[in-house]
């Protein structure tokens, strides 16, 4: 059971959130204060180009304000149906809706993946069976390239704890170490339905490189992801406690039903989000 379950996570990890190769002759869901930028970023190190997304707050152009960022993994299934590959978080309608309810309002940049190459770019780990880890050149990327081109060219709040990075499942997995490798530059992680078994090395360096003590941690999976999730998850919830992670500040949510899908996570972004930005 336990082999059929791990089976079954490998095949969604391998088809989830990869880039739209498959046709997809869908119209466009996404709202209009969501744009491409009109060039792709270079990876160091990788020899690869990457598209990024941007949102803006619905009034983003009528005001002086700065706004936090959320810095997303797999852009290409946050904003809209035509790009996604098993629908989309539909994150800039959450925003949007967010926004005019509560006057909470972001500014989101949506990396895409890079579809074979996900897998690897998503772990700083080596793994045997699916190749060499290039997650640490990944959020080198982000943090040396991304960020100050979108802290100086947009009006940002770039503190840690105005900074929160976001993925799920190989992307929950990469924004964990994220956290845990830069805590002066991100102080808000939202880790859905995190890949910890791809490797356990992800427990080592969450003992050896600690995140910030008021950085806050919101883990969320569902109970139908198998049972290697539940087991993993429990065990990391219990090594950060045991770290001396503030309590206060770790969220670890079980879904009941909750399978490992983009269903799940549209759900579960709201509040998620409202949790990491509670005043």
């Amino acid at each position: 059971m336990k082999f059929k379950c791990a089976f079954l996570s490998v095949l969604l990890l391998l088809c989830a959130c990869t880039e739209g190769s498959k046709a997809n002759i869908q119209p466009s869901t996404a709202a209009a204060n969501v744009e491409v930028l009109p060039f792709k970023f270079v990876l160091d190190g990788l020899d690869r180009q990457r598209t990024v997304r941007l949102y803006l707050p619905p009034d983003y152009a009528l005001s002086s304000d700065a706004y936090p960022v959320l810095y997303m993994q797999d852009g290409q299934n946050l904003f809209d149906q035509a790009t996604a590959y098993a629908g989309e978080w539909g994150v800039d309608e959450t925003l949007n809706e967010l926004a005019q309810q509560q006057a909470l309002k972001f500014i989101v940049v949506g990396i895409d993946n890079g579809g074979d190459k996900r897998i690897n770019e998503y772990s700083p780990w080596e793994n045997k069976r699916f190749g060499p880890a290039e997650g640490e050149l990944y959020v080198n990327f982000i943090v040396e390239v991304v960020k100050p081109f979108i802290d100086n060219n947009y009006r940002t709040k770039p503190e840690p704890q105005d900074t929160a990075i976001i993925g799920s499942s190989m992307g929950g997995v990469i924004a964990h170490y994220a956290l845990h490798a830069y805590p002066q530059v991100f102080a808000k992680a939202m880790i859905f339905s995190p890949a910890y078994w791809y490797s356990s090395e992800v427990f080592e360096f969450s003992k050896s490189h600690k995140a910030a003590l008021n950085a806050k941690i919101y883990v969320m999976f569902g109970d139908k992801e198998g049972d290697g999730m539940i087991v993993d998850t429990g065990r990391m919830e219990r090594q950060l406690k045991e770290q001396g992670h503030p309590r206060e500040n770790m969220q670890f949510k079980r879904v009941v039903g909750g399978e490992h899908n983009e269903a799940l996570w549209r759900q579960e972004f709201l509040p998620a989000i409202q949790w990491l930005f509670a005043p």
